[in-house]
């Protein structure tokens, strides 16, 4: 393999995998600069949408595809909001019109909420509690085809806890709201280097690096 598409347009994830394929001698390109749509990511596990999407790009380009799905996952909330990080806002303004909790991912039923949006209904959500620990989650998956019988499969997760005021200019998503305790910064408050090296993204894709040299699927002398 030289080349990976990678079947997401999100800005902050093409600059994280791409840092970390890069000495393997990769290139990356993201699925919207060939045109792909979006896929659909109507399953209940991160595993299921992961693989969706892979096999999407993959098929939509004739090249191998890398995709991940990821989300934040807080223990008052029962594990939520999981595989809908990405458009909790959305979801938690439909269960309320529903009047109830819903029961099946939604991931393909409409667009992603601001990040600004998403905090803002997360914070909102742990008012009162007094249990604020979180973890990222990320699996990753790489399909050398779009019909690949042996997809290779990593994960990750990072542990910390949902802070109601953000901090921090860096990262993406849910990062100027999630505390690493360890060492009292948020997750936006890391540099890149330090963010790849805990994160549950860079986990994830070191044991997906490690997979791929096992496997000797990437150029030859790569370090």
């Amino acid at each position: 393999m030289r080349q990976v598409v990678l079947a997401s347009g999100n800005a902050g994830k093409l600059r994280e995998f791409a840092a970390l394929l890069a000495p393997l001698g990769l290139e990356l390109l993201p699925q919207t600069a060939l045109g792909v749509p979006a896929a659909e990511e109507p399953f209940g596990t991160f595993l299921e949408n992961a693989l969706a999407k892979a096999r999407h790009a993959s098929r939509a380009t004739g090249l191998p595809a890398l995709a991940d799905d990821s989300g934040i996952c807080v223990e008052a909330l029962g594990g939520r909001p999981g595989v809908w990080s990405a458009r909790w806002s959305a979801m938690r303004r439909e269960e309320a019109a529903a009047g109830r909790r819903a029961v099946a991912a939604p991931g393909g039923a409409g667009p992603a909420d601001t990040d600004a949006a998403n905090n803002a209904q997360l914070v909102a959500d742990l008012q009162g509690q007094a249990d604020r620990r979180a973890h990222y989650y990320c699996v990753l998956v790489l399909v050398r085809s779009p019909d690949d019988p042996q997809p290779i499969v990593a994960d990750g997760s990072w542990y910390g806890e949902v802070l109601d005021a953000p901090r921090g200019a860096g990262g993406f998503g849910y990062d100027p709201h999630f505390l690493i305790p360890s060492v009292g910064l948020t997750a936006a408050e890391l540099d890149a280097e330090a963010k790849n090296r805990s994160s549950h993204r860079g986990r994830a894709m070191r044991a997906l690096v490690e997979r791929l040299r096992e496997g000797g699927l990437t150029q030859a002398g790569a370090a």
